[in-house]
């Protein structure tokens, strides 16, 4: 409720309720252990350096947990206090299966999600995809400078190795 459409969350931390895993099967160990720490599957410095660039570039930017859901419907009301219950700032259909991948293979994430739809239970209002999409695209120009922004900060800091 602290967040309005067209803000950008940087993801601190994840719920996955997709039920399902990308890790489930054969575990090729080249790749990552068999049970890959989870306890930070976000970079903290690359989140920060993130906020600072969007601060720096006048972007409304925060901190926040994202659950991903399978989808491809939207919530109900119920679900949507459900999900603030359990400690969700926002909800989304994407983003932990390649966070858990990444993790696996022991890359370091930084994860941004685009504030589309207010989903506020006791005020929700009837889905308008067009509204939804058409607020991603208004938000891609500040995506584009945050992610500019960490990969000029890592260029740098491997280049000073």
């Amino acid at each position: 409720p602290n967040f309005r459409c067209g803000d950008i969350m940087m993801i601190d931390d994840h719920i996955n309720l997709m039920g399902d895993n990308p890790l489930i099967g054969i575990n090729d160990d080249r790749l990552g252990p068999r049970f890959p720490d989870m306890s930070e599957p976000y970079d903290r410095h690359l989140i920060d350096v993130a906020l600072e660039t969007a601060r720096l570039n006048n972007i409304v930017a925060h901190k926040g947990v994202f659950v991903a859901v399978s989808g491809p419907n939207l919530e109900t009301r119920a679900e949507y206090r459900f999900l603030r219950a359990i400690g969700c700032d926002v909800v989304g259909m994407s983003t932990v299966p390649e966070v858990i991948v990444a993790a696996h293979c022991g890359l370091r994430t930084v994860g941004l999600s685009v504030i589309t739809d207010m989903c506020l239970p006791d005020a929700l209002e009837a889905a308008d995809v067009a509204k939804i999409i058409a607020t991603a695209n208004a938000a891609e120009p500040k995506l584009t400078k945050l992610v500019m922004g960490v990969m000029e900060y890592e260029k740098s800091r491997v280049a000073s190795k």
